[in-house]
């Protein structure tokens, strides 16, 4: 099937059900911190949760780092008509090209992020990347969870998941996590598991939300 044509299967698809959803947000205050500060967010969150994510965060114009591969390509086909930008690369391909993409568009005022486990894994595991680029550009480290009531799973290794129609959602977000510029690699590696250790938490506070 044509790129585009999946492109436009997925925009059709996430925005039907995704205005269906009763969404309910938990922690709206922490991005505003972000923002009152004067400085931008590196959104950060599970591969698995592409779908809703993309419904509740469009228009934002919030650049997402999506892989150089076909699949990667067919996300950014989808995700340019909710009003995202897309900087191809990732973790094993075009990586460093792909950051230092993200920091240009954080340098201009926009915001990006990361499917923190993707492109292939392994499942909630998160890599480094936005660690890298707090530290070159200053932004902060927004992680955010997604739990919906009623969806179905499928047998991919993120163990992706679709929303049924009217379900309820709740969107979980965590307190900034700040990088100095002139942090330590230990520093990093310290700032690396706190995101982990967030992320890992906002997923289990969602699992148990229903």
């Amino acid at each position: 099937m044509k790129l585009w044509l999946i492109g436009w299967i997925g925009y059709f698809v996430i925005g039907i059900i995704g205005r269906t959803i009763r969404w309910q947000s938990v922690g709206d205050a922490y991005l505003e911190e972000i923002y009152k500060s004067g400085n931008r967010a590196i959104f950060t969150f599970w591969h698995g949760r592409i779908f809703p994510a993309t419904y509740y965060w469009r228009n934002r114009g919030i650049v997402v780092m999506t892989s150089m591969n076909r699949d990667g390509e067919a996300i950014a086909q989808c995700i340019r008509r909710f009003g995202y930008g897309a900087a191809r690369g990732s973790s094993s391909r075009g990586g460093f090209r792909a950051l230092v993409e993200m920091a240009r568009h954080i340098r201009q005022g926009r915001d990006t992020a990361f499917t923190i486990d993707g492109p292939r894994g392994p499942r909630y595991v998160a890599k480094q990347g936005p660690v890298l680029l707090a530290r070159k550009t200053g932004a902060a480290i927004f992680c955010f969870h997604i739990s919906m009531q009623h969806k179905i799973r499928l047998k991919s290794w993120d163990e992706f998941q679709v929303p049924l129609p009217f379900t309820r959602a709740v969107v979980l977000k965590a307190s900034p996590i700040w990088v100095t510029p002139n942090a330590s690699e230990e520093d990093l590696r310290g700032l690396h598991q706190q995101m982990q250790a967030t992320l890992d938490e906002l997923r289990a506070k969602g699992d148990s939300w229903w």
